[in-house]
């Protein structure tokens, strides 16, 4: 019928094509005013234009109008963006020619159907989408993808806001979770969602179909993220309501370890999880669960305490076994001699485990005789066993204290037989303090040397500088205290004290060569021979060419004070060139005095020879005494240009 319509209309138009045309003949018959110009013949001129085709109808007006409306009818009226049906009519290499009823065909891309059961065919409705009625080229641009997502969220909303549970297909793995189709739109299933357990490989669940809850959308974006941690859940909290309503302290349970952490376990307990802390798993210490449980073992335990609200239950292992202080042998007694294994480590002491569950405490004071400090974290180590005898032992409040130190005799009581005063011996370094070194002579026997009992002639800043922890190192008694388990002893006493004859090898005015081994503002401590160390003022270190001695130079030094008492000595560099140049001037001046002496003396002989003057002996005595005054002049002269340094 259509097509009859369009060869209808087509006829008219030649129809209206003709009649213009003759028209347009006439007005050129009409004469006009203007000059004609004179016109050549053809051999179409005697042809009538006029005459009209033939089988061609002619309608009015009102049939017209009929006509176009029919033809119009044929056509759908589309707006971008809607939804139709539409008929496959064909298919070409790469895309599907597709009718929707409009004016001209849309094409579909072959890959839009790649999800459809052995391929698109001819005939197949589907729905589809207007992109665009007309394209940059004129096309009608279709989608069936397009159409596919919108109705995919449409329901995905739908589903979000009813809770309904939804079937999808894991397509893919990618970052942070796994990618899973709904309805033929993609969303994102995060890791934390595939499962209550914690999932390390998501590859296992590619290509898997599963059931989802849609959690959260985003209408701007178009994004939906779904669970199916959200419907285990909801499983499982079925369960624990049951669990929980049927839930009794005391009630004992059967679990199995799903986790296994620093502090303790958690046990599955059928839907509903437990913790098993770490002191209540052993009565025994234990540093880690993971030394009495096992992944995936199963066990019974008893409940301790739980929270409704929290939905938390605390679970006990050990409690399903008695305290082993209320099983306790009583043969177990003070003044036992018992061994334990060293569980845990304190600045006061040391645990040591008896048997499980059952410590005693080693004090540091108990550890030892000797009355030096001991430090229990370097003399203990975990896992080190020990005998120790049992000092205290109260079962009541399970507590017990234990003595190594008393496994043997007191050295004390025979102190003064073994390490009388005045007696010499070798002990080692144990520690160093800044103001003296402690020092083992024998087991639970030790003593303190003072810093100032390390050498006779170096003064030392600490011990460290010298001696170490650990070396040997030679000793005299000086006093014992019994009582206070105190031992006085001295290193330098060993040998005489060199101070005593120092004295007469440094003199006061003695010349020795020195090198400068530690220098500050105050002065410098310069090494003197025979391991003797001196101080030199920084005054006393100026050179006579008005530089200072330096530190590791070696120079001459005067000993300008020696004080035996607080074994001390001053020395002077600069007294040594300063004195020479007052030796040379004292020199000088004693010479000239000499001459003074040897002419006066020549004088008073000559006078006393001569009785009597005459006019020439008058006169040899005015130029002798001429002379004699002018070097007395010059003398004076002489002393007053040289001034005296001080020293």
């Amino acid at each position: 019928m259509s097509f009859n319509i369009i060869k209808q209309l087509n006829a008219d138009a030649q129809e209206g094509s003709s009649a213009e045309a003759a028209e347009t003949a006439a007005i050129s018959n009409v004469p006009v005013q203007a000059p004609v110009a004179e016109t050549v013949a053809t051999a179409h001129d005697d042809f009538d234009w006029s005459v009209d085709k033939r089988n061609v109808t002619s309608y009015s007006a009102d049939e017209k109008a009929k006509y176009d409306t029919v033809y119009d009818n044929t056509f759908k009226q589309i707006n971008d963006g809607e939804m139709i049906q539409a008929t496959v009519e064909s298919l070409t290499k790469t895309d599907a020619v597709v009718n929707i009823g409009f004016k001209s065909d849309g094409l579909i891309s072959l890959n839009e159907f790649r999800d459809v059961p052995g391929g698109v065919k001819v005939g197949d409705v589907i729905e589809v989408m207007v992109v665009e009625k007309e394209d940059r080229e004129g096309n009608l641009h279709l989608s069936r993808k397009n159409a596919r997502t919108t109705r995919a969220w449409e329901r995905i909303v739908e589903v979000h806001r009813t809770g309904e549970i939804v079937t999808g297909l894991v397509t893919s793995k990618t970052k942070g979770g796994l990618i899973v189709d709904v309805f033929g739109m993609e969303t994102f299933l995060p890791g934390s969602q595939i499962d209550v357990k914690p999932v390390t490989d998501y590859d296992q669940f590619v290509n898997k179909t599963m059931e989802f809850k849609v959690v959260k959308i985003n209408e701007a974006i178009k994004n939906a993220v779904v669970s199916h941690k959200a419907l285990i859940e909801s499983d499982i909290e079925a369960q624990r309501a049951e669990i929980m309503g049927k839930l009794e302290k005391g009630q004992v349970l059967e679990g199995t370890i799903k986790n296994i952490t620093d502090f303790g376990a958690f046990l599955d307990l059928g839907g509903l999880d437990g913790l098993l802390y770490i002191t209540d798993i052993s009565w025994g210490r234990i540093n880690h669960p993971s030394e009495v449980l096992k992944m995936d073992q199963k066990l019974n335990v008893v409940v301790l305490d739980f929270d409704d609200d929290k939905k938390r239950i605390s679970l006990g292992l050990k409690q399903l076994t008695p305290h082993p202080w209320d099983t306790l042998s009583e043969g177990l007694k003070e003044g036992e001699i018992v061994k334990g294994k060293v569980v845990n480590i304190e600045d006061y002491g040391a645990f040591l485990e008896i048997m499980p569950g059952v410590e005693g405490l080693v004090h540091v004071s108990e550890i030892t005789w000797a009355n030096t400090p001991i430090n229990a974290k370097e003399f203990f180590k975990l896992g080190d066993e020990y005998e120790a005898k049992v000092v205290t032992l109260d079962k009541d409040t399970r507590k017990m204290s234990l003595s190594i130190k008393q496994m043997t005799e007191d050295p004390w009581s025979t102190i003064e037989t073994v390490f009388p005063e005045n007696s010499k011996h070798k002990g080692i370094v144990k520690n160093i303090t800044p103001y003296g070194v402690f020092v083992e002579l024998s087991t639970g026997i030790g003593g303190m040397i003072h810093i100032s009992d390390l050498s006779w002639l170096k003064r030392f800043n600490n011990p460290n500088e010298y001696t170490k922890v650990g070396e040997t190192i030679d000793v005299i008694i000086m006093n014992i205290d019994k009582e206070g388990r105190k031992l006085q002893l001295g290193h330098k006493q060993i040998e005489e004290d060199p101070w005593n004859t120092l004295e007469s090898t440094f003199p006061v005015g003695s010349i020795h060569e020195g090198t400068v081994v530690k220098k500050d503002d105050k002065g410098a401590v310069v090494q003197l021979p025979y391991g003797l160390e001196g101080f030199a003022p920084s005054r006393h270190l100026a050179k006579e060419d008005g530089k200072t001695i330096g530190a590791d130079e070696t120079a001459p030094f005067m000993v300008i004070e020696f004080d035996r008492n607080d074994k001390r000595i001053v020395l002077s560099h600069t007294r040594i060139w300063e004195q020479v140049i007052e030796e040379e001037k004292q020199a000088i001046i004693k010479e000239k005095k000499a001459d003074a002496e040897v002419t006066k003396k020549a004088v008073k002989n000559l006078q006393s020879k001569v009785e009597k003057s005459t006019l020439g002996d008058l006169g040899v005595l005015a130029n002798l005494k001429a002379k004699m005054e002018s070097d007395a002049a010059d003398n004076a002269a002489s002393e007053s240009k040289e001034e005296p340094k001080a020293e």
